[in-house]
C-alpha cells in the first residue's frame, strides 16, 4: 500500500489537473517532546508533563498502577501536533492520573488502534462511538466487539451529520430514505450511526471510501461525490489545517461546502476497555467512577473550556 503522503499527492494531482491552484508541499511535523495536563480535582492541583518516547507518551511515570491505551489522529479531538493534543488527550490523563495510574497512549492508524485493544495488547481504545451489540470484529473473525471490549460512561462528543457542496440541492429533511443510490462519502472503517451504517452495508447508498476526512471533502468539493458523512469539526478542522493544501485551496473547499439539517445523530465518546485484562472489570469501574466524579465537580467542562480557549486558533 503507498504512503499516505504519496496517496495525497496522486489524489490532489488527479482532482486538480484543470486547477491552476497549486498544492505546497506536504511538511514534516515533529510530534511534541512533553505535553503538560494541568487541573484541579478534589481540591488538589495537578500539573502532570507527559514525556514522549518513540510517539508514545508517558505520564505520571514511575506510579504502580499502570495503564497503556491507544488512539488515533482525530484533530481537533486529539493529535500528537496540535495544541495541547486537544481536551479528549487532556480529559484522558487527567481522569487516569487521578486514579494514580501511570498512563501510556500510543498513536496509531484508526485500524491498528482497534487491533491493540481487541488483542489485548493495550488496555483502553479511544475515543470511540457506542458499540452495537451485534457489531462483528474486523480483527477476530467469528466474533462481536463486545466479546473483546466493555464500554465506559459516556463522555462529551459531537454531531454526526451529512455535509454537501452549497450550490447541490439535497432531498434530506432528516429521512434516509430519501438518500438512495446517492454519491456519499465515508472514511473506511468508521462508525456513524446505526441506521446510516445498516443501510450502508446493505447497498443503499453509493459508497466511496477514503482514508479520512480531509479526502473526502477534497472528493466533495470537486463534484466526485454528493454527500459525505461525519463530525463537522473533524471535517472542517482537517481542511483548515491540511498543510499540503494552498489557502486559496483551504478556502474554496470551505467555502464550497456546507451540513445538512438536520445532523443524523448526537455521538457520545466512550473508553473501551479490553477485556483481555485480567483485571479489566477493576479497571472499567475505577475508570467510571472517575469520568463520575468529574462531571459531578465540573472537572470535564473544565478541561475542554481550558484547552478551547487556549487552542482557538489552529494553525494555517
Amino acid at each position: 500500500m503507498l504512503p499516505k503522503a504519496l496517496l495525497y499527492s496522486a489524489l490532489l494531482i488527479y482532482l486538480t489537473l484543470t486547477s491552476t491552484t497549486t498544492t505546497a508541499a506536504i511538511p514534516t511535523s515533529t510530534p511534541q517532546k512533553t505535553i503538560d495536563v494541568v487541573f484541579q480535582h478534589q481540591g488538589k492541583d495537578y500539573h502532570i508533563q507527559g514525556k514522549n518516547v518513540n510517539n508514545t507518551y508517558v505520564f505520571n511515570a514511575g506510579a504502580k498502577k499502570k495503564v497503556s491505551l491507544s488512539t488515533l489522529e482525530w484533530a481537533p479531538y486529539i493529535g500528537q501536533n496540535i495544541c495541547n493534543q486537544g481536551w479528549v488527550q487532556q480529559l484522558t490523563v487527567a481522569l487516569l492520573v487521578s486514579q494514580d495510574y501511570e498512563v501510556t497512549i500510543s498513536f496509531y492508524p484508526w485500524a491498528r488502534t482497534i487491533s491493540m485493544a481487541e488483542k489485548g495488547r493495550v488496555d483502553i481504545l479511544f475515543p470511540e462511538y457506542f458499540i452495537e451489540p451485534a457489531a462483528p470484529s474486523d480483527v477476530i473473525k467469528g466474533t462481536k466487539r463486545t466479546d473483546h471490549l466493555a464500554l465506559s460512561s459516556p463522555i462529551p462528543g459531537g454531531p454526526i451529520a451529512l455535509l454537501k457542496r452549497k450550490d447541490f440541492e439535497s432531498p434530506f429533511k432528516g429521512d434516509l430514505a430519501t438518500l438512495k443510490g446517492e454519491h456519499i462519502g465515508v472514511v473506511r472503517g468508521y462508525q456513524n450511526t446505526p441506521k446510516f451504517d445498516a443501510l450502508m452495508d446493505s447497498g443503499f447508498f453509493n459508497i466511496d471510501n477514503s482514508v479520512d476526512d480531509l479526502m473526502n471533502a477534497i472528493k466533495l468539493s470537486k463534484k466526485r461525490i454528493d454527500y459525505i458523512v461525519g463530525d463537522p469539526s473533524v471535517i472542517f478542522f482537517s481542511v483548515k489545517t491540511g498543510k499540503h493544501l494552498s489557502k486559496k485551496m483551504k478556502a474554496n473547499i470551505l467555502d464550497m461546502i456546507e451540513i445538512v439539517e438536520p445532523p443524523l445523530q448526537y455521538n457520545n465518546l466512550y473508553y473501551a476497555v479490553s477485556k483481555k485484562n485480567p483485571e479489566w472489570k477493576t479497571l472499567l469501574k475505577t475508570l467510571n467512577e472517575a469520568i463520575a466524579s468529574f462531571k459531578k465537580g465540573s472537572v470535564t467542562q473544565q478541561i475542554i473550556n481550558n484547552t478551547k480557549n487556549q487552542c482557538n486558533k489552529p494553525s494555517s
